[in-house]
This record gives structure tokens, C-alpha cells and sequence, in this order.
């Protein structure tokens, strides 16, 4: 029986829209704007200039440090520029603008299939990071550094995210349904690299095709376990993750691993696979393009670097009434200023909205309802964080624990005096984050 967690709520799906649809393969676009950081952690450093000919494969950024990781070129061509371009997470980054060539050539020694039988953890890790392997539920933590944790810190359970609780999101669910094979390769790699023989996968219950699926490909396989989690967001946050499948609750200010456990999405575990069974690294993606404003949903594999215009373009455009774009989900997702903005390592959605469908934020004040305080899955104060953040007093939001906000939107998205909650967390967040950090 599947646990749940504190909180949480019921929005609308909408999963039916793309859920459905096969993985489709999208040409190479006319071009490319591939960003030269795409983790979370330090960032990369560009090791290529306007001109060059680059390999499909090659490295174009290197890591930056441990808590990095490198990014390569998606395909074979040219690189006509380097500069600041518009980006999924609404800011400009430096970015190289790739002309393909056509010929798509694999740089020497990637796409060269490999035993991977024999392989250590420490070349496991070793793999990962040259193959720029992040996280692929949106997070983009290099892969690499969540398998090395601390000799005091042992781990002994593996989960394999495959909630995807965000709405319209389909992405992962359909990874699990084509290429489910693969990704329990990978992760066996992942369970290989830090020890453990207790693999558990997690996926709500309104897909059941992909539990039937899971069910199926490890019957038989001791270490491999499906749990059919309970359908309500947001369930796929790593922390009520860990509590729903082990009852175990990871520290305020902890990591996953403070909690004995490791948690991988499972396109991550997809991306593993091909950079040890395949020499690939991660120069491409599935992305579910959904929603109401686009005019043909879908799955699609495109390359890291195609333009939201171009997929929105493939999945046939977009309705002459949509009003909003979002990179991600509606939930947790940014909303789009530029079409321009193009697929990085976490892009898992883009989603398009009418404007009868859009939530319309306001200042209005707190009526003290305390509903926010209800699906806090954190068990914060939503509303006293608020407004201590309106009123810039970012002492006391770090006091009443804004720093272990998750950003879900719950609580926004039960306010009935339509507050923007999860902006001023955000903003109290990075205020903090800009202090000296406190010693002795």
C-alpha cells in the first residue's frame, strides 16, 4: 500500500492531450542554440569560438568544476555565433549558434555500442560525467555527483522517478513504455555504482500502462520493485518521494542522502544507458509539446538546442488564441517571453495555454483562510512567509523556513486572494542566497 505525504492537491491533468502519443523523432533544425551551461551547480565553460567546425558529440563547453558537467554538440556543422541568447529559465545566456551541416557525423569514438558488463562504479561515474548526464525531471543536478555520496552517508535504496505528478506532462511515462528496457539498464548502472540491491519504481497510478509495463520487464529481477503511488501533486518532489516509499523524511537542509536514498528520474537513467551501452552523450531529449494552444500534442525527441518555435512549428503551431507559452508545466514551470528560448538538458514540457486557462496573479492581501497552510507538502507557513517577503524582511522568511520551499505552487494555486506565493519565495530565496555566508 502506498504512503502519501502532508499536503498536496488535485489539480486538472490534462494528461490525456499527449499520454497517448508515440515518441516522435524531429529533424535537424536549420539551427541550433545550444546554452554552454545546462546544470545546476557550477557553470560550464565554453572551449570552442564563432567559426569552428564542430562533431556531433564534440565537447563545445567543459565542466566548470565537480558539481558540473560538459555539453556537447548536438549534431555536425558550424558555429556562426557565440552570445547571449534567451533561455527556458527566463534570463539570457551565453549560448553557440550551430549551423548544421547535414551530414550529422558522430565525433570519433561516440556511438560505438560497449560491454558494460565489467564496469566499476568508478567508471560508471566516469561515463556519466564525460556524457554531460543530468537530471532530467527539470532539475539538471549533474548525475555524476549524486552518485558520489560521502562515505558517512551510505545509501540503500534506489528510486526511479516516474511519477511525473505536473500536469500535461507525458515525457517520462512514455520513456517508460518504449524504452523501458533501457532505462532499467541504466538503472542497474546507477544501483551498480553506489551498492545497492533495493531498486524501487515509482510511478502514480494514473498511468497505469506504464506500471503494467514496469511490472512486466522486472518480474523476475529480486532487486527491482513497482509501487503504484497515489495520484496527487506533488508526489513526484523528491522529499514526499522518499516519504511515500520508505516513511523516511529527509532533514530540513538535507539532501536525499541524509535519508539513505537516491533518487533518479527516468529519463536520466535513459540518458545513462546510452552513454554506457552507446558512447552517446546527451545531445538530445523527448519533450512533451501539450496544452490546449498547440494545434498537434505530442512526444518529441529533439535535439538539445532546437527553439521552442521550431518544435511548436513541428507539432503543427500553435491556435491563433493561445495567450501563454511555458517551458516545464504549469505548476512549476516558466512562462516564455521569446520563442527564441531553445531545449536544454531539462526542458521535459512546453505547454501552451489559452487565455480563459491562464491564472491571473494579483496583490491582493491575505485573508488569513489558511488554506495555503493545509497543502504546504513542506508543512510551512505560506502565508506569513509572504508577507514578510513583501515587506522585505528576509530575516524572518528565513526564520519560518523559506529555504525548504519546493516551489510546487500548492499554495498559489489555492489562494483565493490570488497571490503570486511561490515569486516572493523565490525572490526571499535569492536575497538570502546573495548574504555572506555566516562562519564560526
Amino acid at each position: 500500500m502506498a504512503k502519501g505525504f502532508f499536503g498536496g492537491i488535485h489539480p486538472d491533468y490534462h494528461k490525456e492531450l499527449a499520454s497517448d502519443q508515440p515518441i516522435k523523432v524531429m529533424p535537424l533544425p536549420e539551427q541550433l542554440i545550444v546554452y554552454f551551461s545546462q546544470n545546476l551547480g557550477a557553470p560550464s565553460k565554453p572551449v570552442v569560438e564563432k567559426g569552428d567546425e564542430v562533431k556531433k558529440g564534440q565537447v563545445i563547453a567543459e565542466a566548470g568544476g565537480f558539481v558540473s558537467t560538459p555539453v556537447h554538440s548536438p549534431t555536425s556543422g558550424k558555429i556562426k555565433s557565440i552570445g547571449l541568447h534567451p533561455s527556458p529559465v527566463g534570463t539570457e545566456m551565453e549560448a553557440a549558434v550551430i549551423i548544421p551541416d547535414g551530414e550529422d557525423e558522430w565525433a570519433e569514438g561516440c556511438d560505438k555500442e560497449r560491454d558494460i558488463s565489467g564496469l566499476t562504479p568508478d567508471e560508471i561515474k566516469d561515463i556519466v560525467n564525460n556524457a554531460g548526464v543530468v537530471g532530467m525531471g527539470g532539475a539538471t543536478f549533474p548525475t555524476h555527483v549524486k552518485l558520489s555520496p560521502p562515505e558517512d552517508k551510505p545509501i540503500d535504496i534506489l528510486i526511479l522517478n516516474g511519477a511525473e505528478c505536473e500536469p500535461y506532462l507525458a515525457s517520462d511515462h512514455r520513456l517508460m513504455l518504449e524504452k523501458g528496457e533501457e532505462m532499467l539498464e541504466g538503472a542497474s548502472l546507477f544501483a551498480r555504482a553506489i551498492n545497492v540491491d533495493n531498486i524501487v519504481v515509482a510511478i502514480e497510478k494514473n498511468k497505469p500502462d506504464a506500471i503494467e509495463k514496469m511490472k512486466s520487464l522486472t518480474a523476475g529481477m529480486d532487486r527491482f520493485r513497482v509501487e503504484a503511488l497515489g495520484v496527487i501533486y506533488p508526489q513526484g518532489a523528491e522529499k514526499q518521494l522518499i516519504f511515500a516509499i520508505t516513511d523516511r523524511k529527509v532533514p530540513t537542509g538535507g539532501l536525499p542522502m541524509d535519508a539513505g536514498a537516491l533518487v533518479q528520474n527516468v529519463g536520466t537513467c535513459f540518458a545513462a544507458f546510452e552513454a554506457a551501452r552507446l558512447n552517446r552523450p546527451l545531445i538530445q531529449r523527448v519533450v512533451t509539446v501539450t496544452g490546449s494552444g498547440i494545434k498537434e500534442p505530442g512526444n518529441i525527441l529533439a535535439r538539445i538546442g532546437t527553439t521552442f518555435r521550431d518544435i511548436i512549428n513541428y507539432c503543427g503551431g500553435m491556435t491563433d488564441d493561445t495567450a501563454k507559452v511555458i517551458s516545464g508545466g504549469p505548476m512549476m514551470g516558466v512562462a516564455q517571453y521569446s520563442l527564441d528560448s531553445a531545449v536544454s538538458k531539462g526542458t521535459s514540457g512546453i505547454v501552451l495555454l489559452k487565455v480563459d486557462e491562464i491564472a491571473q496573479f494579483e496583490n491582493n492581501p491575505c485573508i488569513r483562510c489558511g488554506r495555503c497552510l493545509t497543502v504546504c507538502p513542506m508543512k510551512l507557513d505560506p502565508s506569513a512567509l509572504s508577507i514578510f517577503a513583501e515587506r522585505m524582511r528576509y530575516d524572518e522568511t528565513e526564520e519560518y523556513s523559506v529555504m525548504d520551499c519546493i516551489e510546487c505552487g500548492s499554495c498559489a494555486y489555492v489562494c483565493p486572494s490570488k497571490r503570486p506565493l511561490v515569486q516572493h519565495f523565490k525572490r526571499a530565496k535569492a536575497e538570502i542566497r546573495k548574504r555572506p555566508k555566516k562562519t564560526g
